[in-house]
C-alpha cells in the first residue's frame, strides 16, 4: 500500500493531463479512439528505452547513446534481413546493440571516465556508423517483410491492442521481474545505494555494471526495430533527442540520479507522462521549441524534487 501510494501523484498527473488536453487540443481529438492507439504506439518505444535506462540510473550511472542506438539497431537489422532473412536481421540489430551496451559497461565499470562522458562518446560512434550505412539514406524495409513490419504497426485484438505495447508490456514485465524479485535486482539497489559498501559484501560490481548497460543496449535495440518498422524504412538520423524522453520518463517516474532509489513501475507511469505531453502540446499547436523547453522544465523539476527527497531523508 505505501508502494501505490507513491504512484498516485503519477496518475494524478495522468488524469489532468488528460483532461487538460482533451478541452485543449481542437474538434475533442485528443480521446479518440484511433488517437489514443497513435499515443500507445508512440509511447511504447520510449517505454522500452526508459525501461533499459532506469537499471543504468539505478546504480549510478547513465547512457547517452540510447537514441543513436535506436538508429544503428534499425541499419544494420534492415541491412541483413535481404540476407539472412527476418530472423538473421533481428539477430544482427539486438547482438550490435548489446555489443554496444558492453562496451559501455567495461568502459564505465573498468577506469575512471565519468559514463556521461563514455556514453557521450559512444553515441558519437554510433551515430556516424549508422550514417555510415547506404551513404546516410534511408533504408526502406520491402513490403514481403511482414514479420518486420508487424512488429511497429500491427494491432490485435480487432484492432484493440497495438503489437508494439505487447513488446514493451513484455519487457517491463521482465525488467520488472528481474529487478524487484531477485537478487540481481537487490544488486543494483545496493550499488546505487553505496557502492563501496557493496563492494565489501561481496557484490560483483563489475559484472552487475556490465550487465546492466548491455540490457539498456538491448532495450535500445528493441526499441530501434519496432521504430523503423512503423517508419517502413531504417533512417540513420532517427532517434535523436529519444535519450532525453527516455530519461525524462525515468526520472519523473522517481528514480533517483544519485542511484538506489526507483522502480520500474514508477517508469511505466513516468513514459506515460512524458508520452501524452509530447502528443499533446503537438496536438494542440504549440511550437517545437517551446515542447522543448516544457520537456526541460518537467526534468528540471524531477530532479529538484528528487533533491529535495534526499535531504528530508538525510535529516
Amino acid at each position: 500500500m505505501k508502494r501505490f501510494r507513491s504512484f498516485l501523484p503519477l496518475l494524478a498527473a495522468i488524469a489532468f493531463l488528460l483532461v487538460t488536453f482533451a478541452l485543449w487540443v481542437p474538434e475533442n481529438r485528443f480521446l479518440t479512439f484511433g488517437n489514443l492507439i497513435d499515443l500507445a504506439q508512440q509511447i511504447s518505444v520510449n517505454g522500452i528505452l526508459a525501461f533499459g535506462l532506469t537499471l543504468v540510473i539505478l546504480i549510478g550511472g547513465i547512457d547517452l547513446s540510447v537514441g543513436a542506438v535506436v538508429a544503428l539497431s534499425g541499419v544494420i537489422c534492415v541491412s541483413v534481413l535481404g540476407v539472412a532473412g527476418p530472423i538473421g536481421g533481428l539477430a544482427a540489430g539486438l547482438g550490435a546493440t548489446v555489443l554496444f551496451g558492453i562496451a559501455n559497461g567495461l568502459c564505465a565499470a573498468r577506469t575512471s571516465m565519468p559514463p556521461f562522458i563514455i556514453t557521450l562518446a559512444t553515441m558519437l560512434v554510433a551515430r556516424g556508423m549508422a550514417l555510415g550505412f547506404n551513404e546516410s539514406r534511408p533504408l526502406p524495409i520491402d513490403a514481403d517483410q511482414t514479420f518486420i513490419l508487424a512488429l511497429g504497426n500491427a494491432i490485435l485484438l480487432h484492432g484493440w491492442l497495438p503489437l508494439p505495447v505487447v513488446v514493451m508490456v513484455a519487457v517491463f514485465a521482465v525488467s520488472a521481474v528481474l529487478l524487484h524479485l531477485t537478487r540481481f535486482g537487490q544488486h543494483l539497489f545496493a550499488i546505487g545505494g553505496n557502492r563501496e559498501a557493496a563492494r565489501f559484501t561481496g557484490i560483483p560490481i563489475t559484472r552487475h555494471e556490465v550487465a546492466v548497460y548491455a540490457l539498456c543496449g538491448l532495450c535500445a535495440g528493441i526499441a530501434g526495430m519496432i521504430h523503423a518498422s512503423q517508419l517502413y524504412s531504417a533512417e540513420p538520423g532517427a532517434g535523436q533527442g529519444f535519450e532525453l524522453s527516455a530519461i525524462a520518463a525515468v526520472v519523473v517516474g522517481g528514480t533517483s540520479f544519485s542511484g538506489g532509489i526507483g522502480s520500474l513501475p514508477g517508469t511505466f507511469l513516468g513514459a506515460i507522462i512524458i508520452g501524452i505531453l509530447d502528443k499533446g502540446l503537438n496536438q494542440a499547436g504549440v511550437h517545437f521549441s517551446l515542447q522543448y523547453v516544457v520537456k526541460g522544465m518537467v526534468i528540471l523539476v524531477a530532479v529538484y524534487t528528487d533533491v529535495r527527497r534526499r535531504k528530508g531523508t538525510a535529516q
